[in-house]
């Protein structure tokens, strides 16, 4: 982690603790607009946001607990596709109800045009976002270091604590 850029540049640190589909994207979309404007960016994944830097990552959506998640359709006509499903919370519970809300989440993203988590991590990647993993949680998780993609960085909280007190933007998503 480097120093903020005596040149200007601005600088972004964000914090991701959640790992599930609906949670990935506010890390990963944030980051890439901020690389893209020619920000500074670095995140800090922690607790279960670390598993989003796992080689073979795919992230699920579970609307129990998201009481405001709208359930629509990505198919059928478009005044089909603007109900609101009232899905009772029983139903939620059901066996494979996880798995078809995370496909029709991820159909609604690909039909709006929104790049996958994949998509925008690598974008991340590329523009050189540093992808930080907690070492504090990868030892209570017992992850290794070669769990994780090759271009994530480990480090404690100390050291991510240094980098954003330099930020001019520091988010907890």
């Amino acid at each position: 982690m480097t120093r903020s850029d005596p040149n200007g540049r601005k600088r972004l640190a964000l914090i991701a603790s959640k790992g599930t589909l609906d949670w990935a994207y506010p890390p990963f979309i944030l980051a890439s607009a901020a690389a893209a404007m020619d920000w500074e960016v670095g995140v800090f994944f922690t607790f279960y946001g670390l598993t989003l830097l796992l080689k073979d990552n795919h992230p699920a959506v579970s609307p129990l607990g998201n009481p405001a998640m709208p359930m629509k359709m990505p198919f059928g006509p478009e005044s089909f596709q603007k109900i609101s499903w009232p899905i009772p919370t029983a139903m939620m519970a059901v066996p494979g109800f996880n798995a078809l809300a995370t496909s029709l989440m991820k159909q609604t993203f690909k039909n709006k045009g929104v790049a996958s988590i994949g998509e925008l991590r690598d974008m991340c990647c590329e523009s050189g976002v540093e992808l930080i993993a907690c070492q504090m949680t990868m030892d209570v998780f017992g992850f290794q270091k070669d769990d994780f993609i090759p271009t994530c960085q480990v480090a404690g909280a100390a050291t991510f604590l240094e980098y954003a007190a330099e930020a001019e933007v520091q988010l907890f998503v």
